[in-house]
């Protein structure tokens, strides 16, 4: 049995494993025309001296348009890319750097190429286009910038900080403890890539929350909903990755599944909205305070049993679509027809 501890106060490829996809038939996607390749703004980098700087910002500002000036402006903080002089000065002091080129090699030796991310990526936005056809397939650049970001998504694109995917073993990670804890950059790792792109796609271009003054159910399926929506386009792609658990806290959450939904029943935290209580069940942490022993606990277990709740809901109704279930606003009425009882 999962043991209750006092709560304690305190508040962020292609595996080929198959994993449980709410019980949906798979879909051919083989006649969507949607090949994703990969623009390498990491290596034009390698371009960049001293005496062509001016030359490399005009071309760069025609050929990678808003990433280059979000790049410029909000990742690096360099200033407007209009401004030459000033990006001139900001960009020979970054590229004289040691830490610049030791990021920069290291980017170069783990990614030679992206063709295993390339194809994990067309056969998911393959699916994406399958349910949603009326989307915009973006641009994907692959780039670094010192640890700023890992997926930005911006007007038309979508970024991939490879430097945010270098590995458990980079050297780089420990170095970023206080600002990039472990049980974060545990995930910086390349099998990550296709899903965290996907689901950086699905929050902020097909189903961003727009009202964060909500209860902790409605926290729970929309969250469901987000990690349904990635079991359909990734059906190839582990549980594990999907909601970003190590493997012991994937089977620790299904393990205990029926005493976390006792605990929330029990404490009364479904239709609770105060952001500082309901936090600790949805957001990144090393594991959850007021369960299990000994810190084993997975975290965001809110996020988990939302992502149950909806699979049991599309399980019972296979005649709503996946576009319906986003648009569905009645997270009540989803748990209610749901039956849920803290097991599939």
């Amino acid at each position: 049995m999962l043991e209750i501890r006092t709560p304690l106060i305190y508040g962020f490829f292609l595996i080929i494993v198959l994993a449980s996809c709410g019980g949906r038939e798979r879909i051919d996607t083989s006649h969507i025309d949607v090949v994703v390749h990969i623009e390498r703004f990491d290596k034009a980098l390698d371009s960049l001296r001293r005496d062509n700087i001016l030359q490399k910002n005009r071309e760069w500002i025609n050929r990678y348009d808003y990433f280059y000036a979000d790049y410029i402006q909000h990742m690096l903080e360099a200033g407007n890319p209009l401004d030459s002089l000033r990006i001139a000065e900001v960009l020979k002091q970054v590229i004289e750097t040691d830490d610049f080129k030791a990021l920069k090699s290291s980017v170069y030796t783990t990614y030679p190429d992206l063709i295993v991310h390339e194809a994990g990526l067309t056969d998911a936005f393959k699916h994406l286009k399958y349910y949603f056809p009326e989307m915009t397939v973006p641009r994907f650049i692959a780039f670094f910038s010192g640890f700023a970001i890992q997926v930005p998504i911006g007007q038309g694109y979508i970024g991939i900080g490879l430097d945010m995917f270098l590995g458990r073993e980079s050297e780089f990670y420990p170095a970023l403890r206080e600002s990039i804890p472990h049980y974060l950059s545990r995930r910086f790792t390349p099998e990550n890539i296709v899903p965290r792109v996907v689901e950086s796609y699905i929050r902020q271009e097909l189903l961003p929350q727009d009202d964060l003054n909500v209860n902790l159910l409605q926290h729970m399926v929309y969250q469901g909903k987000i990690l349904y929506t990635m079991d359909q386009v990734l059906p190839n792609v582990a549980d594990s990755l999907k909601i970003g658990y190590t493997g012991q806290q994937q089977e620790w959450a299904a393990r205990y599944e029926r005493d976390i939904w006792a605990w929330f029943l029990q404490e009364k935290l479904l239709y609770d909205a105060d952001y500082y209580r309901i936090q600790k069940y949805l957001g990144e942490a090393p594991f959850t305070p007021e369960l299990g022993v000994g810190n084993e606990s997975a975290p965001k277990l809110g996020v988990f049993i939302g992502w149950q709740i909806v699979r049991n809901y599309m399980d019972r109704h296979p005649e709503v679509s996946l576009t319906a279930l986003l648009a569905n606003k009645d997270a009540q009425q989803i748990l209610d027809e749901s039956r849920y009882r803290g097991g599939r």
